[in-house]
């Protein structure tokens, strides 16, 4: 007989991302330790985890500053939105600093935290607290050096707040060759955060990682996490499970003849999609079509740039007829710009995720992806650019990616290495030909639907991007001033053809004509001949029959035997 495991039970943080790696949340009525260097959001954290808890999950908390007062740290966090003013009018919140001064401080046998005990069980009380930060506890011992009246309080204070049966956070800064300086990590065993700064081309991220979490299972990697104006948020860089719904809905790329080339109906709905190609081939001009024609629609884009601004492409996008300001004023079209140096690959991948739970869009554009690339971190982009589509596909969301491509570069290959992610990819290239330079497109690969296999010219024009006939020289492909002239010559050659035939028709209407006028001739004759004859017979006829009725009268004159008819024997 199967038994049901107990489970442990947690207190959700109410954080974006944490609460997905920890499986629920932090242990309920337990401590959990923070640990990290200064400046990596180690008190913003905690005090999220109270306005979070008292304000969506009526848990109120209690916060034990050793560092800043408590109009300090209203100030600072008011940035974030939260008004801990009112919530401690609501009685939701209670702040209490706790100033400690080095030189009061004096190393006896006699030294406890009783006081502080007192001091945090009354404000407990005094709200109903179910969380407690206490922030940061090294502090309390600034100028002790003993180990065991150390280790022994530390003991205690960690008793204390699991028989009070709060849920606790206490911060601490990282040492020298271990984890806090006080060595923390062995009386709080339940669970262990660390935060971190790090920088890498000079770009610094902030990562949590989950050290240890007793009795539950837990997210194992570094974890990028973004403090904005909405707080905190931690994206698990992981890629979840090839699970995803899919969609059979086609949805238009903007371009007719484009859609037609793409099984008639367009890209599928929540599919990624990749435009490739050198530099001026029009990928952004494809990209403002797709933009253009989702908005029509009453959908939503998100459209993030990395090489030009929104005013600029705005500009340039209506060079080829298309508004797009009319959209980003209905709210339809938003952009972000930012350089790519702005942050690291995880915290773009942070941003790009907050984005999109703000904005809900259904389409999301990026353009170009290259721009990521730095050095050797195309590993790095290609695993950042992966966890981005399966996020997208996980919200039927439709990515459209573009990609520069360099002019030595194979025109099937990408910078970034993720043409066998993308489910729908077109390259854009330009040709020299007669002195001029053409643009022509093809669809490299087109998951689940027959698409053409035909290489298309296409114009940038004032009205939009325009595709071509396919037309198919000597050579293969024309296009431009080739095409031009091979059309020209061709046209020459029908011409020449059609008057060839014109004229060989006019000999045949000659002949049948001359034959006609024969026939009627000969024809004249034989009617002339034929009524000749005719009447000669006539003539005979007649002359027979009165040469008979002669002989007969003559008969009957003399009495003689009836004159035999032509018909008797003889």
């Amino acid at each position: 007989m199967s038994t049901v495991q107990p489970t442990l039970p947690k207190a959700p943080t109410g954080i974006p991302g944490l609460d997905e790696i920890t499986l629920g949340g932090l242990p309920r009525g337990r401590p959990t330790l923070i640990c990290g260097g200064a400046g990596c959001g180690k008190t913003l954290f905690s005090m999220e985890f109270l306005v979070r808890g008292a304000t969506e999950f009526e848990e109120p908390g209690v916060f034990i500053a050793f560092e800043e007062t408590a109009t300090e740290l209203t100030q600072n966090v008011a940035s974030l939105g939260f008004d801990l003013d009112d919530l401690s009018a609501q009685g939701l919140l209670a702040l209490d600093f706790v100033a400690i001064e080095r030189s009061d401080l004096g190393e006896t046998g006699d030294f406890d935290l009783s006081g502080l005990f007192i001091r945090l069980g009354y404000a407990i009380d005094a709200i109903g607290a179910k969380r407690v930060v206490l922030d940061t506890i090294e502090t309390l011992f600034t100028g002790l050096s003993n180990p065991s009246i150390l280790r022994a309080e530390l003991r205690r204070l960690f008793r204390w707040l699991k028989e009070k049966g709060v849920t606790a956070i206490i911060t601490a800064e990282r040492g020298d060759g271990q984890l806090t300086r006080q060595g923390l990590e062995e009386y709080v065993s339940d669970c262990v955060l660390t935060l971190d700064h790090q920088e890498r081309d000079l770009v610094w991220t902030r990562r949590l990682r989950v050290l240890k979490y007793r009795g539950s299972s837990h997210g194992t990697n570094d974890y990028p996490f973004l403090i904005d104006e909405d707080g905190i948020s931690v994206l698990p860089i992981t890629s979840v499970g090839l699970d995803q719904a899919v969609s059979c809905e086609r949805i238009s790329s903007g371009i007719p003849r484009l859609d037609t080339m793409l099984g008639d109906a367009g890209y599928y709905r929540g599919s990624s999609v990749l435009v490739s190609g050198t530099a001026g081939t029009g990928k952004s001009s494809l990209s403002g079509h797709f933009a253009d024609a989702t908005c029509r629609r009453g959908e939503r884009v998100l459209y993030f740039a990395f090489e030009e601004s929104q005013s600029q492409i705005i500009r340039n996008i209506g060079s080829v007829g298309l508004d797009l300001g009319q959209w980003v004023e209905q709210d339809r079209l938003r952009f972000q710009a930012a350089r790519p140096t702005l942050a690291g690959l995880e915290m773009h991948l942070t941003m790009i995720h907050r984005a999109v739970e703000r904005f809900q869009p259904s389409v999301v554009i990026l353009d170009p992806i290259n721009s990521f690339i730095a050095g050797s971190n195309q590993l790095e982009v290609k695993a950042m650019l992966t966890r981005l589509i399966d996020f997208l596909k996980h919200r039927q969301i439709t990515g459209l990616f573009t990609n520069l491509t360099s002019g030595g570069a194979s025109v099937d290959a990408t910078d970034s290495a993720i043409s066998s992610l993308i489910d729908t990819w077109l390259l854009l290239m330009a040709v020299d030909t007669g002195g001029e330079r053409n643009r022509i497109l093809s669809i490299l690969k087109s998951r689940g639907m027959a698409h053409s296999n035909q290489t298309r010219e296409f114009l940038i024009t004032g009205q939009g991007i325009k595709l071509r006939d396919v037309y198919v020289g000597p050579s293969g492909v024309l296009t431009g001033s080739a095409r031009i002239a091979q059309e020209s010559a061709e046209q020459a050659e029908r011409l020449e053809r059609q008057q060839e035939i014109e004229r060989r028709q006019r000999q045949l209407e000659q002949r049948r004509a001359l034959l006609e006028a024969q026939i009627a001739s000969l024809q004249q004759e034989f009617q002339a001949h034929e009524a000749e004859t005719l009447a000669l017979i006539e003539r005979e006829q007649r002359r027979e029959a009165q040469s008979h009725e002669v002989q007969a009268s003559m008969a009957s004159s003399r009495q003689a035997d009836a004159v035999p008819s032509k018909e008797s024997p003889s």
